[in-house]
């Protein structure tokens, strides 16, 4: 069956002498896999199409459900800034591991899509990398079910105004709920602010916003524990950007 969908790359690796696999994001097939025959040569017609974070429109042979075949592609955006800056590299190498981690093949929905191409777009566009990547963490996390709440209790549902936040039950906590986790962390007003905001937003309306380098500090750490404890993933690619982010600092 001949397929045309428009999808990122979200990662692409050598198969043979001259051929690629690329897996793709697709605003209606979700996560696909394809064979691109000759891709590695210097000539081929599907070289640049099977970049890391291209987002084009791919027509593909597939049957059975098995790794297609690509037939031919089109650029839409190439994103070629996210590829020959290394720490826009990293970025954007970690939003796509972990899409890729976190969506199942096949896993059909548009939102993984339409969130992934704002990532890349603001960081294309300028804007704050940590401020995007953490964005786009949460709404990873509320697209695979672990959602945090920050505006409400995560025990109770009180709006009672409390700066404990709980990685392991998922949100913020109130006085009276505090005991419920003891490892819980204790953040700035200005920080619980804006993981309520981020909490609202959809990617796709992030503009461009000025945080303080000690809130990013705060950002980033409670974001960590809320990522490792609630998907438990070990990618690569966070690993390259924290020692990327040293190298920055």
């Amino acid at each position: 069956m001949l397929y045309r969908v428009k999808g990122i790359v979200i990662r692409s690796m050598d198969y043979g002498e001259g051929n690629k696999i690329i897996t793709l994001c697709t605003e209606t097939h979700g996560k696909i896999g394809v064979m691109a025959r000759g891709a590695k040569k210097l000539k081929s017609r599907h070289g640049a199409i099977t970049q890391p974070f291209t987002y084009g429109e791919f027509v593909f042979y597939r049957q059975n459900g098995g790794l297609g075949s690509l037939n031919q592609g089109e650029i839409i955006e190439s994103h070629f800034s996210l590829r020959s800056d290394l720490l826009l590299a990293a970025y954007a190498s970690y939003a796509c591991e972990l899409l890729d981690r976190s969506l199942h093949d096949e896993e059909v929905g548009t939102f993984w899509f339409t969130q992934l191409k704002a990532c890349l777009e603001g960081l294309t566009a300028g804007k704050d990398q940590q401020i995007v990547i953490h964005l786009f963490e949460i709404k990873i996390l509320q697209a695979s079910g672990y959602g945090p709440s920050f505006e409400a209790c995560v025990s109770c549902g009180s709006l009672e105004e409390s700066t404990r936040v709980s990685p392991l039950l998922g949100g913020r906590l109130c006085q009276r709920c505090r005991h419920h986790d003891h490892g819980a962390i204790t953040i700035s007003p200005g920080t619980l602010r804006l993981l309520s905001l981020f909490e609202k937003m959809d990617m796709r309306r992030l503009g461009n916003i000025e945080v303080k380098e000690t809130t990013k500090e705060e950002l980033k750490k409670v974001m960590r524990a809320f990522m490792d404890t609630q998907l438990s993933l070990n990618l690569k690619s966070r690993h390259f950007l924290d020692q990327m982010e040293k190298y920055e600092i």
